[in-house]
């Protein structure tokens, strides 16, 4: 919740609920969870470490 805040909540002030909302929405699928690393999942977004994952299931699965 800090990463979020720091980034964009404080930033900004927002006009209504509804374009808070969609603000945040946006943040977290087309940045947090695409494009910002993490160190705990190995400096990959967890998008990233999510497809990995999946592929690595798959693999396994054949």
């Amino acid at each position: 919740h800090a990463t979020i805040k720091k980034d964009l909540i404080h930033r900004r002030r927002f006009e209504t609920r509804a374009a808070a909302m969609r603000a945040i929405n946006y943040y977290i699928s087309s940045f947090y969870n695409e494009r910002r690393k993490h160190s705990t999942l190995g400096y990959v977004s967890p998008n990233q470490f999510e497809r990995k994952h999946q592929q690595i299931t798959e693999e396994n699965i054949s």
